[in-house]
């Protein structure tokens, strides 16, 4: 393969597993961040205290979470189609790498809403704050740190997600790994590919890490 080929290439699976990744990271947490924060305020001692909510939400978390990524893609492509038109490519790939993260979004949002101090919340309410003044002026902006602190874990796992999903057709650099690199026997594309997912990881990782560490009134 010709230097300028594999650049191309190699451009073109960057841009789309930059696409699919922030993409789905972005509706996860649209759907996510709501089930966290009522998995959170409905659990026991909660500002909204309901066990039959709080089971009902938990249990089809949990099922979700529970079912591997690669099987959960393949169970899901009639509902992909229906979504999207196509089950092949990049934007096809975005329904189940959404509906596999959303899950894990809500239980880090809920584990995040956990560290937050409850006289912070006992304060909020003895001022006469109502539920959901509670929920955007206390919660969220008290445990900001911790939550884009998830968001980086989340990004990072995605991101992994979508490398998987090369293996039924989805796009990336997971698509140009399998197709060159394990289907042809092209053991440096796959190196290529692998370096460039590591790099990826890195740069979330560490762009995640400096914001959290700046909103954190804690560290100040």
């Amino acid at each position: 393969m010709e230097l300028n080929q594999l650049i191309d290439i190699m451009s073109g699976g960057i841009v789309e597993s930059l696409y699919m990744t922030v993409v789905s990271t972005v509706l996860a947490y649209l759907f996510g961040i709501p089930i966290g924060v009522v998995l959170f305020i409905t659990d026991k001692g909660g500002i909204a205290e309901n066990k039959n909510v709080n089971s009902v939400l938990g249990i089809v978390v949990n099922l979700l979470r529970s079912v591997p990524f690669i099987i959960l893609l393949v169970a899901i492509l009639p509902f992909t189609r229906f979504v999207v038109g196509t089950t092949i490519g990049a934007t096809a790939t975005i329904v189940p790498l959404v509906v596999a993260a959303t899950p894990f979004v809500a239980r880090m949002v809920e584990s995040s809403l956990k560290e937050v101090d409850g006289g912070v919340i006992e304060a909020a309410l003895s001022m006469g704050s109502n539920n959901w003044q509670i929920i955007t002026k206390v919660l969220i902006p008290e445990a900001k740190p911790s939550l884009i602190v998830g968001s980086t874990i989340a990004i990072t796992t995605i991101l992994g997600y979508s490398a998987m999903a090369g293996f039924v057709g989805g796009g990336g650099l997971g698509a140009i790994g399998i197709n060159y690199g394990y289907y042809r026997y092209q053991e440096d594309i796959m190196l290529i590919t692998v370096i460039l997912l590591v790099i990826i990881v890195q740069v979330f990782q560490e762009t995640g890490m400096r914001i959290a560490t700046k909103t954190d009134k804690r560290r100040r």
